[in-house]
């Protein structure tokens, strides 16, 4: 599709996932061992199309610093970065410069999604469309605002979350621009396209059409998202051309240690150069490259950064230990814990349960 280009918007801080964002922008965290935006380029680069633009903002050297020019991954990208917060319109808008296609396909840069970016793309042009959105099925859509479309896949309104929502379909975050349309956008301004574009353009009569599915799609903005998403990638749920075939129970990358009697299930990645003890068990746990975890530590649904450290027999269930943190031996982290970088925790420093 050499007439396509690709917009992905990087420029949020990522403060949910914090404290793991405090040194890395959302995108660039390992998910499955790879930055969460190769998974994304690299379903981008299988549909075909060639020519990525970043819009970029908060620590927006870290991207150009590890994709260059993206000849490695057979892309182009360039980077347009935004001196100050402009919403999801803004950041389109300001990339304009570098648009020179007639068709231009919008990624959110912290979803992951499995649709087939071709088909959106033929929709589009099929239905003659002002922007095609990609909408997705969801089992409770009470926790989204949902985008309800008539006989002819037209959508008809953009409606904020509800208890009763009328309809189970959710904007996926992935949206099919003409070029003429992001010119129509205000520059120099934030700018919602969900609460200010397409209402707009709907108000006006033109014409927005949705491509809807069942695909995967899960946005990643939360830890319990991302230690999902990143297992789900694993174990071969979500698709990532990016991993080729390695699917399985856990993924364990070049240059990681694991000890005799370590068990790694639930889709749990082990980085590079980090370090599994005997008998440690770790279910559906995401490790950065260079962590440790001790003897017979149990890591479950958790995150541990870069260079962190576990100690021996310590329980972390649903937590985010970050980048050179240490954690005592016998400690018991749950339900939601964030451990902030480099902070130290004694030997039996934190315990829910009584025992010593």
């Amino acid at each position: 599709m050499s007439d396509v280009q690709a917009v992905i918007l990087v420029g949020g801080k990522g403060t949910r996932l914090r404290p793991l964002t405090l040194s890395a922008p959302k995108p660039m965290l390992p998910v499955a061992g790879l930055p969460f935006l190769t998974h994304m380029l690299s379903r981008i680069r299988a549909a075909g199309i060639r020519d990525v633009i970043l819009g970029t903002s908060f620590k927006a050297e870290t991207f150009s610093e590890y994709y260059g020019d993206g000849s490695k991954l057979d892309l182009q990208i360039r980077y347009v970065t935004e001196e100050e917060p402009l919403g999801t319109g803004g950041g389109i808008r300001n990339v304009l410069d570098e648009l020179t296609a007639s068709t231009i396909v919008v990624f959110n840069g912290d979803v992951l999604g499995g649709t087939d970016i071709r088909h959106v793309v033929a929709t589009h042009r099929e239905a003659q469309a002002d922007v095609t959105l990609h909408l997705v099925r969801v089992s409770d859509p009470r926790a989204f605002g949902s985008v309800p479309t008539d006989d002819t896949g037209r959508v008809t309104a953009f409606l904020e979350k509800t208890q009763d929502p009328p309809t189970d379909q959710i904007n996926a975050g992935t949206y099919v621009f003409s070029r003429s349309v992001i010119e129509e956008i205000p520059a120099g301004r934030e700018v919602s396209v969900e609460r200010e574009v397409f209402p707009s353009l709907l108000a006006e009569g033109r014409h927005i059409h949705a491509y809807v599915d069942n695909s995967y799609w899960r946005d990643m903005g939360t830890p319990e998202d991302f230690v999902r998403g990143s297992a789900d990638l694993v174990r071969g749920i979500a698709p990532s051309p990016a991993l080729g075939d390695r699917h399985g129970e856990s993924l364990v990358h070049e240059g990681a240690g694991i000890a005799p009697g370590a068990l790694l299930i639930g889709g749990s990645v082990v980085g590079r150069g980090a370090e599994i003890g005997p008998r440690a068990r770790l279910d559906g746990a995401v490790i950065f490259d260079g962590a440790v975890i001790e003897a017979g530590a149990v890591v479950e649904r958790s995150i541990v950064g870069f260079g962190a450290r576990i100690g021996p027999r310590a329980l972390v269930r649903d937590t985010v230990i970050g980048d050179g943190a240490d954690v005592g031996a016998r400690c018991e982290l749950l339900r939601g814990a964030r451990v902030w970088p480099g902070v130290q925790l004694p030997d039996g420093g934190v315990r829910f349960s009584t025992d010593v």
